[in-house]
C-alpha cells in the first residue's frame, strides 16, 4: 500500500473520528478540520514508510494533540467561545442535547491546554492514566492532578458529573462518539 492508498483509506474509514477528536480539542469545526489536515500532511510527509492506516492514525492523533498544545501556547489566549455546535434549524426536540453539547464544549474551552488534553484523552478517547502520561510525556501523578483539576473545573460550570461507577459516561450523559 503506497502513501496515497494509506491516506485514502485513513480518511475514508477514520476521517469522521479524527474530526470529532479535533473538535473536542479545538472547540471549533473549522479549526478541527485544519488540525486534521495539517496533521495528515505532517505525518505522511515525514513518514512515507508507514503503510498501515491503523499505525498512521496513531501518529496523526499524536500530531494533532501536539499541534493543538503548541498553537495554544503561541496564541496565549482564547479568541472567545465559539458555539458552532448546531445550526439555527435545529428543532425543539433536539434542543436539550444541543444545549448539553454546547455547555460541554464551552466548559472544555475554559480549561488550560494540558488539562483539556488530559480530560479529552481520558473521558472522550477512553485512554488510561498511563496511556495519557505516555502520550503527553508526563508523569502519572501529573496526569491525575490535571484530570482532578479538570473535572473540578467542569463541575463548577456544568454541575456534578457522574462518578466512574455510574452507568452514565463522566462529563456528559450522552456519547460524543
Amino acid at each position: 500500500m503506497d502513501w496515497q492508498d494509506v491516506l485514502e483509506t485513513l480518511v475514508r474509514d477514520r476521517g469522521p473520528a479524527l474530526l470529532r477528536y479535533g473538535y473536542l480539542l479545538t472547540g471549533d469545526q473549522t479549526d478541527a478540520q485544519e488540525l486534521v489536515q495539517d496533521a495528515l500532511v505532517s505525518v505522511l510527509a515525514r513518514s512515507a514508510r508507514l503503510r498501515e492506516p491503523a499505525a498512521v492514525e496513531g501518529y496523526v492523533r499524536q500530531t494533532m494533540l501536539s499541534a493543538y498544545i503548541d498553537g495554544y501556547r503561541r496564541r496565549r489566549r482564547w479568541l472567545g467561545l465559539r458555539h458552532l455546535v448546531a445550526s439555527p434549524e435545529v428543532t425543539d426536540d433536539h434542543r436539550h442535547g444541543v444545549d448539553a453539547r454546547r455547555d460541554v464544549v464551552a466548559a472544555l474551552a475554559g480549561l488550560a491546554p494540558r488539562v483539556r488534553a488530559c480530560v479529552v484523552l481520558r473521558y472522550f478517547e477512553d485512554l488510561t492514566v498511563a496511556e495519557i502520561a505516555d502520550r503527553l510525556q508526563l508523569s502519572d501523578g501529573t496526569v491525575k492532578r490535571y484530570l482532578s483539576d479538570g473535572v473540578h473545573a467542569l463541575e463548577r460550570v456544568l454541575g456534578p458529573v457522574a462518578g466512574p461507577s455510574s452507568e452514565s459516561h463522566p462529563i456528559t450523559t450522552r456519547s460524543v462518539r
